[in-house]
């Protein structure tokens, strides 16, 4: 059975989103757009992609917009999302193993596609640790 992640970005991403579901093709994406680099806003692909984890229609999930930032802020505003930026493997890997982060970022201006493709990689072989981590993720998604 093929792993499952949802994929979305905006305009400045939407090459990178393309390269990297070619490059992965043994993942079955779930595409949420954008499907050109017409204008569109970032938060709207980065909140279909947290309803879709929130829905549990996908695990986890890759978001892209030019830097990154705005699409992961936005997918972060859903309490089922824990999404990391990451512009290198071991970003992605300590993400993954301290922080159990459910939806990996990136900047497709600021990353090339060989290191976008190695963060995914570790994002998807990485396994969250747990332990002495599950209490401060435990905190994310509460107001005390």
């Amino acid at each position: 059975m093929k792993d499952k992640l949802a994929i979305a970005s905006d305009h400045a991403g939407f090459h990178l989103k393309e390269a990297i579901k070619t490059h992965f093709p043994e993942i079955e994406w779930i595409d949420l757009g954008t499907n050109s680099e017409e204008s569109v806003d970032y938060p709207d692909f980065g909140r279909a992609l947290a309803e879709t984890i929130a829905e549990g229609a996908a695990p986890r999930g890759v978001v892209v917009c030019g830097s990154g930032i705005g699409i992961s802020i936005a997918a972060n505003r859903f309490p089922a999302v824990r999404a990391a930026l990451c512009t290198s493997p071991q970003m992605a890997e300590l993400a993954r193993q301290h922080n159990d982060a459910n939806v990996l970022a990136l900047g497709a201006r600021l990353s090339d596609e060989d290191t976008a493709f190695a963060c995914v990689e570790s994002f998807l072989k990485t396994e969250f640790e747990g332990g002495r981590h599950q209490r401060r993720v435990d905190k994310l998604g509460k107001d005390d």
